[in-house]
């Protein structure tokens, strides 16, 4: 196998590597804005709830509705505080697949410098041959009108 195909397989691994942790990335910066929309929806319904109670409390409440509409907002003061629980887990899953894609396009990217370097070495030997074969049909050339 040569070089050249060796680093284009190389670079086209790399490249797979690369758009399965895009993929994945993308995927857990979905998950982390769907966790925070559910966190806004929760504190919008706990406010909702907080302003019922108040209301409830002006215009009269049974101390057993009362109890129960406390119980009812510690349950979403719980369900808001494990959703911001699970934020926090969602986005450190988002930034240890964010630093897997950039170190997968780190080494893509450096298989393409070595592709690179590599067509530019064959480019300069060619050139080098190139420059060899005129200069040697000059000095044939050179030696007949010589003669």
């Amino acid at each position: 196998m040569s070089t050249m195909s060796a680093l284009e397989t190389l670079i086209d691994l790399a490249q797979r590597e690369s758009d399965a942790c895009a993929k994945r990335l993308a995927a857990a910066m979905k998950a982390v804005e769907e966790a925070e929309q559910k966190l806004q929806m929760l504190h919008g319904y706990r406010d909702d709830y907080a302003n019922r109670l108040d209301a409830a409390m002006v215009a009269g409440i049974t101390p057993f509705a009362r109890q129960n509409f406390v119980a009812f907002l510690d349950k979403l003061d719980a369900a808001v505080n494990g959703q911001a629980e699970v934020i926090q887990h969602a986005r450190r899953k988002a930034e240890k697949e964010k630093k897997a894609w950039q170190e997968s396009e780190r080494k893509r990217l450096s298989y393409r410098t070595l592709t690179e370097r590599a067509a530019a070495q064959a480019l300069a030997l060619d050139n080098k041959r190139d420059q060899k074969m005129m200069d040697d049909y000059a000095a044939r050339s050179a030696r007949r009108n010589s003669n």
